[in-house]
C-alpha cells in the first residue's frame, strides 16, 4: 500500500488498554506470521483477534518489540504463551523459511501504520461539522473575474473578509444539517470542502474593497456564498489515538453517514450526537440495534409492521393513555442488541465523527452508540 506524503502527518498509531476484556486468540491463528509490504497493525492483529483494537495487550510486557509501531515487512512474528498462560506476540530474531512467501525483504523506511490511512485520509480532508453561526461568520465568496458559474483553475476569486496575504484557505459550502433525534435541536451543519484557495490580496471590509484569491485546486462548482476557513483548520489530528474504553455509561446515537448511504459496514464513517464533553477521540463505543417490537395478540405473536391498521390503533392508544390491553393482547418491547463496534476519531462541540471497526449487521441511521 502506497501512502502520500499527506499521510505522514496523519499518522494513526493505538495504544489500547483491553485489560477488561478477555484477549482471545483466533483457532485458525498461525503460530508463526511473517510481516508482508501492505500489511498493517490492524491487519495483523485480525489474523489473531476477533477485535484487531486489543492489539496492544497481545504485544505488552514484549521487549523484543519496544515500539511496535516499528515493524518492517520481512520481521517474522511468533505466538507464544506466558507464564500466566496469556497470549504474546514476539518478533523472533532466529527466523526459518516457512514458505516461499515467507522470504524476508529488505526493510524500507516506512514502518507499519496501525490502521489503513488511506481508508481515512480522503474522508478526513474533505467534510467537517460546523455551527451556523461560525459559517456565517466566515469571509465568503463575493463573485469572480469572469462572469461564469464554473470557476476553474487560474480563475480569481473575490471574498468579503479580511484574508492573510499568501495563506492557503479551503473553500466550503453549507451542508445537510446534523440534528439530535432526540431533541430535534440542529447541532450543526456538514460542511463540505469544495476548492483550495490562495490570497494574493487581503482586502478591506471596513473599506468596501474585497480579498482576491487565485484557485488551486477544484472538487466541484465555487458559488457564490461559499465560505473560506484557513486550509489546515480542522484538519489536524493526534498524531497517536489512545483507543480506550470510556468509563461509567454513555449512550448516543448516529445521526448521520458520511456516504448518505441507508446501509453501512466496517471502514465507513458515521456521525454521532456526542460532543466534547461526552467523548475523545480513540473512544472504543458498542453500536446497538433496539430489537422490533412485536404484537401478541388473538392471532398470535407478529411484528408490528405485519399487524392490522386496527391494532396498532388500538395498541397506540392504550400505551398512550396508560391503559392494559386486554389479557389476550400485549405489545413486547424488545431489548437491544450489539452489532457493531466503532472508534471516535474526531470530536466537535455538539457531534463526533467515527470508524466503524466491526459489524455483525449492516448499521444504520439511528442505531446507538453506547458504553453499558
Amino acid at each position: 500500500m502506497k501512502y502520500p506524503l499527506v499521510a505522514a502527518l496523519l499518522a494513526i498509531s493505538c495504544a489500547f488498554s483491553a485489560a477488561a476484556d478477555v484477549l482471545t486468540i483466533k483457532k485458525d491463528a498461525p503460530k508463526q506470521y511473517v510481516v508482508k509490504k501492505g500489511d498493517t497493525l490492524w491487519d495483523i492483529s485480525g489474523i489473531y483477534l476477533n477485535h484487531p483494537w486489543q492489539w496492544p495487550e497481545l504485544w505488552q510486557m514484549n521487549p523484543q518489540i519496544a515500539n511496535p509501531h516499528l515493524i518492517y515487512p520481512g520481521d517474522a512474528l511468533t505466538l507464544i504463551y506466558d507464564q500466566d498462560g496469556k497470549p504474546r506476540l514476539v518478533k523472533n530474531s532466529r527466523y526459518k523459511k516457512l514458505s516461499p512467501e515467507g522470504r524476508i525483504t529488505p526493510k524500507g523506511k516506512q514502518a507499519v501504520p496501525t490502521l489503513p490511512l488511506e481508508l481515512l485520509r480522503p474522508y478526513l480532508t474533505y467534510e467537517q461539522a460546523i455551527g451556523h453561526q461560525v459559517m456565517a461568520d466566515k469571509p465568503y465568496i463575493l463573485g469572480a473575474s469572469v462572469n461564469t458559474k464554473m470557476n476553474t483553475m487560474g480563475h480569481i476569486l473575490y471574498v468579503k473578509g479580511n484574508l492573510n496575504l499568501n495563506e492557503a484557505y479551503g473553500v466550503y459550502r453549507k451542508g445537510n444539517e446534523l440534528v439530535d433525534p432526540n431533541t430535534n435541536e440542529v447541532l450543526a451543519n456538514k460542511a463540505e470542502l469544495v476548492a483550495i484557495v490562495r490570497a494574493f490580496r487581503s482586502g478591506d471590509v471596513e473599506h468596501g474593497v474585497p480579498a482576491s484569491v487565485k484557485i488551486e485546486m477544484v472538487k466541484q462548482e465555487i458559488k457564490p456564498n461559499d465560505f473560506l476557513m484557513p486550509a489546515m483548520d480542522g484538519q489536524m489530528l493526534p498524531a497517536y489515538f489512545n483507543m480506550k474504553r470510556p468509563e461509567g455509561e454513555l449512550n448516543g446515537t448516529i445521526i448521520a453517514s458520511a456516504n448518505e448511504l441507508r446501509e453501512f459496514s466496517t471502514m465507513d464513517i458515521v456521525v454521532l450526537n456526542l460532543g466534547a464533553e461526552q467523548v475523545k477521540p480513540g473512544f472504543v463505543l458498542d453500536i446497538e440495534r433496539l430489537s422490533p417490537e412485536v404484537f401478541d395478540g388473538r392471532s398470535g405473536p407478529r411484528y408490528r409492521e405485519d399487524s392490522t391498521s386496527l391494532e396498532k390503533l388500538i395498541t397506540d392508544t392504550n400505551e398512550y393513555f396508560g391503559v392494559e390491553a386486554d389479557k389476550d393482547s400485549k405489545v413486547w418491547h424488545m431489548p437491544k442488541e450489539k452489532v457493531g463496534e466503532l472508534m471516535v476519531f474526531k470530536v466537535y462541540d455538539n457531534v463526533s465523527y467515527a470508524l466503524i471497526v466491526k459489524n455483525q449487521h449492516p448499521i444504520r441511521v439511528g442505531d446507538y452508540a453506547v458504553i453499558n
